[in-house]
């Protein structure tokens, strides 16, 4: 098992509504529409697949998609959606677990690579992911770029999110390069907060590519979003394409 934190069946239950907007047609479909393109006719592999906010609508767009899910709790979400017939998951962590058959697409979204706290867990990530594709095929990382430039000298705190029921802030440990993203959350009525935080790695584009590398894949492509916008300095995420030598 890999250091990735283990998400509970108190987190898998709240999960979809509260990252009901991240399901919304606006967010979902550019991405459906970019992971369906590159799937063509051949099966896709989700890495930690959660509760199935991305795969269970691209299987039903008839891609034909299986799943590796470290989280019971989260994957008992999922099985609420869809069959294991239609949709098969895996259980384990996104660097050993090891499926049947070949794939024309593996893919990661929503910064779940940072899951893994080490840099040699990351690159066994990518390998993973090029063991599973079949020549020519792609694998597919979505994850923020590191918001270090609004760090002054001698501050470790960066807020992502400031609303009248929701205040999100990412610590840094700069040495380690890991950040805690802490979350305090207007959790009912009474006016009480819960508080909760999770741990990440993060990595910048360049160290992925080096992974890639390392993994026998080639950069094909980078953009800002789903959406296909041109990735920039100022771009505040990716999506990154890499693919399998034919």
């Amino acid at each position: 098992m890999t250091s990735s934190e283990l998400w509970t069946r108190a987190t898998a239950d709240r999960y979809d509504a509260e990252e009901s907007e991240m399901s919304s047609a606006a967010v979902l479909g550019p991405t459906l529409d970019f992971l369906a393109e590159l799937a063509g006719d051949g099966r896709a592999l989700e890495f930690a697949i959660g509760t199935g906010r991305v795969g269970v609508p691209l299987r039903e767009r008839g891609v034909p998609v299986v799943g590796i899910e470290l989280s019971e709790d989260m994957a008992a979400v999922l099985r609420r959606k869809i069959d294991e017939d239609t949709l098969p998951v895996a259980f384990g962590d996104m660097a050993t677990t090891v499926v049947d058959g070949e794939f024309a697409l593996v893919y990661l979204v929503y910064n779940t690579i940072s899951n893994l706290l080490t840099q040699d867990e990351q690159v066994e990530c990518f390998r993973n992911a090029a063991r599973h594709l079949a020549p020519g095929g792609r694998f597919v990382v979505e994850l923020n770029v590191p918001p270090l430039r609004f760090l002054p000298p001698g501050q470790v705190a960066v807020p992502f999110d400031v609303c009248e029921r929701h205040l999100g802030f990412d610590t840094f440990d700069l040495v380690e390069q890991v950040l805690v993203s802490h979350h305090l959350t207007l959790d009912g009525d009474d006016g009480r907060y819960r508080r909760d935080a999770s741990r990440h790695r993060y990595a910048w584009p360049a160290e992925l590519d080096l992974m890639a590398r390392i993994a026998g894949l080639e950069r094909e492509r980078r953009v800002a979003d789903w959406d296909g916008s041109p990735f920039t300095q100022d771009s505040a995420k990716h999506v990154s394409v890499w693919r399998k030598p034919a």
